[in-house]
């Protein structure tokens, strides 16, 4: 199969006939075989009887209806584990991505090979002060912090090698840092290309701050486990050992000058209290560190390595 087409959606209703008239209109201009993939995740209206009926008119639409709310990238992970096409295509329900890039992203990854591509809505049609002003602070912290040259990471729509999105896993909010997680992967041939961002059509956009001040805390997070998951004594244990050795220096230095000078008084000093405070952290430091790598030695995924390719074997 050619693509997968995956899109999550709530509460929209509306939009869901067009957005797929559209996608069938591309697909057979350009005579991919495909699936679209729509996810409910707990719409209050009648967004999935639209799914089932879309589904009676065409084999290809396939549909996942969560009994609940479960967020954004608990769609994408469970369409992800579904997903048959050679490339894989995310986008949103809300008519504002546009199917007409689909062709030339699936081109990015077919013959440029491109592990994944993301858009890039350059020109968006946003409320300036509460969702373009924080998604470009969002996205120069992100690009900071992950060292991934993309200018909107946020973007819906994005085209991925199948044995990408198969490598990675979606969850809490970290749907906005995919690239990133495809990058801890192994992923690292991520391209970018310009899309176009359409006004809202129908409804009113989830976005609000509650998901934008997760968003960093969820970067931070995806950095830390990127990086010390496998390792986490190589964290704890390094600060942990600063912590202590500036203790005992301290301390070292305390127990001369007591000796030095006849009245010194040890509890009377400031650096006494941060001798004994540093070795308290430097201690409990170490020993989550030792605590962390018990419970990494004993993760069921600690041996689960991607595998590119094999020969001879």
């Amino acid at each position: 199969m050619d693509l997968s087409i995956v899109i999550p959606l709530i509460d929209e209703a509306e939009s869901l006939p067009e957005l797929t008239a559209w996608i069938e209109k591309v697909m057979a201009e350009h005579q991919y075989s495909y699936e679209v993939i729509f996810v409910d995740d707990g719409s209050s209206d009648n967004s999935w009887e639209v799914v089932q009926q879309l589904r009676a008119k065409n084999a290809s639409i396939k549909g996942i209806k969560f009994q609940r709310n479960y967020g954004k990238s608990a769609g994408l992970n469970v369409a992800f584990a579904a997903a048959s096409g050679d490339v894989v295509i995310t986008m949103d329900a809300d008519l504002q991505d546009s199917p007409d890039e689909i062709p030339e992203l699936h081109r990015m990854i077919v013959e440029d090979g491109f592990d994944m591509v993301s858009g890039w809505k350059k020109k968006r049609y946003d409320n300036t002060l509460t969702k373009n002003i924080p998604s470009k602070f969002f996205n120069a912290v992100t690009r900071y912090v992950s060292g991934i040259r993309l200018h909107d990471f946020n973007c819906g729509l994005k085209a991925y090698r199948n044995r990408t999105i198969k490598g990675i896993e979606v969850y809490g909010e970290m749907h906005r840092y995919i690239p990133v997680l495809a990058k801890w992967a192994g992923f690292k041939k991520i391209g970018e290309k310009v899309v176009e961002h359409r006004a809202r059509k129908y409804g009113k956009s989830k976005f609000g701050w509650r998901r934008f001040v997760n968003g960093f805390l969820d970067l931070l997070s995806i950095s830390f486990v990127g990086k010390f998951s496998k390792r986490p004594m190589h964290f704890f244990g390094l600060w942990g050992t600063l912590f202590f050795l500036l203790g005992l220096g301290i301390s070292i230095y305390l127990i001369i000058s007591k000796f030095v000078v006849a009245d010194f008084s040890l509890t009377n000093k400031p650096g006494f209290y941060l001798a004994l405070t540093s070795l308290i952290i430097g201690m409990q430091l170490f020993l989550a560190g030792f605590i962390g790598e018990l419970i990494s030695r004993n993760s069921p995924s600690r041996n689960t390595y991607l595998v590119e390719e094999k020969t001879g074997l």
